[in-house]
């Protein structure tokens, strides 16, 4: 898939106040820090389209970005450590249920999980979830560049080997690195894929 045209629709507190057209939506997200907006930046081919921040938890809303005028890009909020209230957390909980229960047009789910670090509770948690809501994910490991082929071997297993304890089959897997462009084509063709079969 080559993007040819990407264009910022808006950030939005609610999934209901989210475009109506009915157009595919692919989104991503990950535990507060993964890398998501690196990842998003290489994957749509501009330097800032998302923004990059020290502070995690910087994304508060559902964030829209439309493709090629054919499908939505959709970054959420992370999960796990922020340095936000209580009460931000809950509206944040509450977002994504609705979001994830409620958006008729999601396709697909990116679910970044940082390959540097062992299976986190956060992340296992959050992929159960998906699973029992019957959302269709793909985990995206991260930062592959950044680690040892060995060590990243032995973490992704890790995490595997932490997800069969809930589920008979694993979730099809991309190891991806913002900084070496690794992954991009990976990502683009399961959303060229999934559209043909809409």
């Amino acid at each position: 898939m080559i993007i040819h045209d990407i264009q910022f629709k808006g950030s939005f507190p609610s999934q209901h106040l989210a475009p109506k057209d009915g157009m595919a939506e692919f989104a991503f997200i990950g535990r507060s820090n993964v890398g998501k907006s690196s990842l998003i930046n290489m994957i749509a081919e501009r330097k800032e389209m998302a923004r990059i921040s020290n502070v995690p938890g910087k994304t508060q809303h559902l964030n829209y970005y439309l493709v090629n005028e054919e499908w939505y890009l959709v970054d959420l909020p992370g999960y796990g450590y922020a340095r936000v209230s209580k009460k931000l957390r809950k509206q944040w909980r509450l977002m994504m249920d609705h979001y994830f229960k409620k958006r008729t047009s999601l396709c697909c789910v990116f679910v970044l999980v940082d390959s540097n670090i062992p299976p986190q509770k956060v992340d296992i948690e959050f992929i159960n979830w998906l699973g029992e809501l019957g959302l269709p994910y793909i985990l995206i490991y991260t930062k592959i560049d950044r680690i040892k082929p060995e060590e990243l071997e032995a973490n992704t297993k890790a995490i595997k080997d932490a997800l069969l304890e809930y589920w008979e089959e694993l979730p099809q897997d991309i190891p991806t690195s913002a900084e070496k462009h690794i992954g991009r084509e990976e990502i683009l063709k399961i959303v060229q894929d999934t559209l043909e079969r809409l």
